[in-house]
């Protein structure tokens, strides 16, 4: 390869931020999905973590579907955000709670 051609090679990512704003239109509506161990009060501590980082919560509406043997909950989060920053906010946010498995 002499240099003139484009590298077949995946770029490294050097701003997650500017990536994902260049796949996503903000503000705009954001999808996450959270599953977890079933407890009382995970889907509760789910959405105060997604939450805490919105202006008001009617930009939040989330669905719950639990497993046919009720040791794990899906909670799908659909968000009105602002920004790409805010869904990685968001993204630190979730992180933190007790009782993930899966977040996407």
């Amino acid at each position: 390869m002499d240099g003139s051609e484009p590298s077949a090679e995946p770029q490294p990512v050097n701003d997650p931020h500017a990536l994902l704003e260049s796949v996503h239109s903000f503000p705009g509506p954001y999808q996450f999905k959270v599953i977890g161990t079933a407890s009382d009060d995970f889907v509760a501590r789910v959405v105060g973590a997604a939450g805490g980082h919105l202006e008001t919560l009617d930009d939040l509406v989330h669905r719950v579907r639990e497993t046919p043997g009720g040791r794990h909950v899906a909670v799908t989060l659909e968000l009105h955000l602002r920004s790409a920053a805010q869904v990685q906010a968001i993204y630190d946010s979730l992180r933190q709670v007790e009782g993930i498995t899966m977040l996407l």
